[in-house]
């Protein structure tokens, strides 16, 4: 065999030490914020009445919801490697600020919501960020691998951040808590420091431009795309037609079966164990044969699930309901994931990681109100239903559109 006969080899993803170093600062920083978001709703609750607790805790939500698209903007323009090590260094002087506070005095409400707006406006800037990292640190083929391993890491935080949380509140309040968030914080800076970069295209001096520019730029970008255009839409249908079920709807699904408390958490650990495989799938094969068209099916497929919890008359059936929508919903995000980070140009890749995370964190939660209004007025049948009909248009748009239909991974 020649030479010119050879190809190089690709380390698979969860064998690059590089890699590895990013998701374990990726795993102790979402922990952290699971831990910071249990101790702000504890120290929020005991300061205050329960509706100045939801003023606090929806402020950061709106500041992200605000700031979202900027934080693209400022991903692109200065590298998402300094944005996420600066994230999450503010965020780590921010909480360790305020577990001091807390210990030594009885600031008031005003102390938390002020750390709620700060985190909200850096969480804006976190985000997008996250997402544009990965091409620096693994090679094209191995995008695919890196979201699955992600998935798990996510999982992994929401597994232990609750509990750590919670006994960190029990053995010294919300200061304890704090401070634990504030040290997770702390630990994935130096992971963070360590990573080797992969030198894109882009490194090279561009262009000076306004912020607004930029972002339109960004916008006109996405409309133009072949793949990302569709995709966008894609996402923004699919999560407008999940959020609401999952989150409010199940809740009031779970009262009116008379399930309670523990029927929700049991309904819960099913959409994670199915989110869990899905993810764990895509580490292990690292890449989905006509990703496209499994990404639109998935979508379609899951959206049935969502109707099919409505209609299960069991806790047992509704547990296994959403095991399926786990593995649907966890299969498609992760290779809308890969497929946004391996079709963008990288100058482009944190704006177009800010709109799809817009579209999440930002328009999809405003169908909570209206889903647990619709409940009580028809009940949760069709409502429901109606949420997975919009959910499926985003799958059946997807295999309408050819581009993204027949949109591809690229091969290991």
């Amino acid at each position: 065999m020649t030479a010119t006969q050879l190809a190089p080899v690709e380390r698979p993803a969860y064998r690059d030490p590089n890699i590895l170093r990013w998701l374990g600062a990726y795993t102790v920083s979402t922990t952290g914020d699971m831990v910071y978001h249990l101790a702000l709703s504890w120290a929020a609750v005991q300061s205050g009445t329960p509706a100045q607790a939801g003023i606090v805790l929806a402020l950061s939500a709106v500041m992200r919801a605000l700031l979202m698209l900027g934080g693209g903007v400022v991903a692109d323009r200065f590298g998402p490697w300094r944005v996420v090590i600066s994230s999450d260094a503010v965020r780590c002087v921010v909480v360790l600020g305020v577990a001091a506070t807390l210990a030594l005095a009885a600031p008031g409400l005003w102390v938390l919501a002020a750390v709620a707006v700060v985190f909200g406006a850096v969480d804006a800037l976190f985000m997008p960020a996250v997402g544009a990292l990965p091409p620096r640190i693994a090679a094209s083929g191995q995008l695919a691998r890196v979201q699955g391993m992600r998935g798990l890491a996510y999982r992994v935080s929401v597994l232990v951040g609750a509990p750590l949380g919670g006994l960190a509140v029990a053995l010294g309040g919300s200061a304890a808590a704090f401070g634990t968030a504030g040290l997770l914080f702390a630990l994935s800076l130096p992971l963070l420091l360590t990573l080797r970069l992969r030198p894109l295209p882009t490194d090279e001096a561009r262009e000076k431009t306004t912020a607004l520019r930029d972002l339109t730029d960004g916008l006109r970008y996405i409309r133009r795309h072949r793949v990302l255009g569709p995709l966008m839409i894609v996402v923004a249908l699919s999560d407008l037609g999940f959020v609401g079920p999952l989150n409010v709807g199940l809740a009031l699904l779970s009262d009116l079966r008379g399930w309670g408390a523990a029927g929700i958490g049991w309904v819960l650990a099913g959409f994670g164990t199915g989110a869990g495989a899905a993810s764990l799938v895509l580490t292990v094969r690292g890449r989905i044969p006509r990703a496209g068209l499994v990404l639109s099916w998935t979508i379609a497929l899951g959206a049935v699930s969502i109707a099919a919890l409505a209609y299960v008359p069991t806790l047992p059936a509704a547990v296994a309901v959403s095991v399926s929508v786990g593995l649907l919903a966890g299969l498609s995000g992760a290779l809308c994931g890969a497929l946004t980070q391996t079709e963008c140009d990288p100058a482009y890749l944190g704006r177009v990681t800010s709109v799809s995370t817009f579209f999440s964190i930002g328009i999809a939660p405003l169908s909570f109100p209206l889903t647990g209004a619709a409940v009580g007025l028809w009940g949760p049948g069709p409502v429901f239903t109606a949420s997975a009909a919009v959910c499926a248009l985003g799958g059946i748009f997807g295999l309408a559109v050819t581009s993204l239909r027949r949109a591809e991974l690229p091969k290991q």
